[in-house]
């Protein structure tokens, strides 16, 4: 199997992203998985000098396409000389980070990289020339040439996207349309049934005012926008219910009972999901191209220096791309020739059923099928 070349941003470099980035690619195992190719100088990743910098090699290489296989790669994106402030927030931290980005974003858009895991950045600090966006999901939507996308935040348990990104909540009525939530629910589906190997994903749509509008006592929003596209996306084939009140339906846990959540706005998902799930959950963009990823935290100033920061959401963040990344080429293939991989699917049905009866009638035990939702 050729190897999974996986790029990686370095964020702000005087955030945590350094400290996690080199801890994850420490662990055993990793480099088995991935090829890892990290933008950033050898004084940021030097800058690093906690307990896991002992065991932490690298190889300068001049672009992707020279990645060695089995080791970490370094492709120098930031001079060597820029000033670098661990534990605080500079202008040469985010001018840093956008070079890291825009390197790093131009060779998955290139394919010379196969997916694309972002460490932290510190919006405030970004360069506006260099970066004029809201967050990583705006950037790379319009870089990738994606005419929408969704910000998903993921765990194994747990899946919340959202309808508008980062906004005023002042504006957020005003941007909950019944063309956008359908747009939404279309790329969750796509992306629950390409990415996530989900056959028939169940998605939960969450109201925007409180109690649902409560028969239209607080706000109509509900009645006249979020349910009909709900019913539109019924009727394209999407499994939406909904809408739900939101407090309400993460204080029953009925999150338990779907594949997916939709919320309307930024902080309806994100303050359940990250009470949930912090720390092991992935910002995961659908509806790109490509495969980008990234832990659930930001920049954490505060722990810089302190050899405290936890890799456990960049290193999930790395096998959600991984997996991510193999499920869609396996999705494409099984679905590029439908009547074949009907047939395929007959063929594997009928064979393991003659196996079956072969065992049966030697007296082998049979196992039926195992417990769950059944739609994975």
């Amino acid at each position: 199997m050729t190897p999974f070349q996986i790029g990686i941003s370095i964020g702000d470099p005087n955030g945590i992203g350094p400290e996690v980035v080199i801890k994850s690619l420490i662990r055993e195992g990793i480099l088995d998985l991935v090829t890892p190719i990290i933008y950033a100088s050898k004084a940021v990743l030097n800058s690093y000098v906690g307990e896991a910098a002992a065991t932490f090699k690298y190889s300068v290489i001049d672009e992707a396409e020279n990645a060695e296989d089995g080791r970490i790669n370094l492709v120098l994106t930031i001079p060597e000389d820029l000033e670098l402030n661990p534990g605080t927030p500079t202008e040469n931290g985010g001018r840093a980070a956008a070079m890291s980005l825009e390197a790093a974003v131009n060779d998955l858009k290139a394919g010379n990289i196969d997916a694309l895991v972002t460490a932290p950045i510190n919006k405030s600090v970004m360069p506006r020339d260099a970066f004029p966006y809201p967050g990583h999901t705006e950037m790379l939507t319009e870089k990738l040439d994606a005419e929408e996308s969704l910000m998903f935040l993921v765990t194994d348990e747990l899946r919340v996207g959202i309808v508008t990104n980062h906004i005023p909540v002042s504006e957020v009525a005003a941007n909950v349309t019944k063309a956008a939530i359908l747009k939404k629910l279309k790329i969750m589906d796509a992306a629950l049934r390409s990415d996530f190997g989900l056959e028939r994903p169940v998605i939960a749509v969450l109201s925007l005012n409180p109690h649902a509008g409560d028969d239209d006592r607080i706000g109509k929003e509900d009645s006249k926008i979020v349910r009909p596209a709900v019913e539109a996306a019924k009727k394209e084939g999407i499994l939406a219910m909904g809408p739900f009140p939101a407090d309400g339906f993460f204080g029953a846990g009925k999150q338990h009972d779907f594949d997916a959540v939709l919320a309307m706005y930024h902080d309806q998902g994100l303050i359940p999901f990250k009470t949930l799930s912090f720390g092991k959950g992935v910002n995961y963009t659908a509806g790109l191209p490509a495969i980008r990823t990234s832990p659930d935290h930001g920049t954490a100033y505060d722990l810089v220096g302190q050899d405290k920061a936890s890799p456990a959401s960049f290193i999930a963040a790395l096998f959600r791309a991984r997996d991510s990344f193999q499920l869609r080429a396996q999705y494409a293939e099984d679905t590029a020739n439908p009547l074949e991989s009907r047939m395929h699917l007959v063929y594997k049905k009928r064979t393991r059923g003659e196996s079956e009866r072969r065992s049966t009638k030697s007296g082998e035990s049979r196992r039926g099928p195992s417990s769950g939702k059944g739609r994975s």
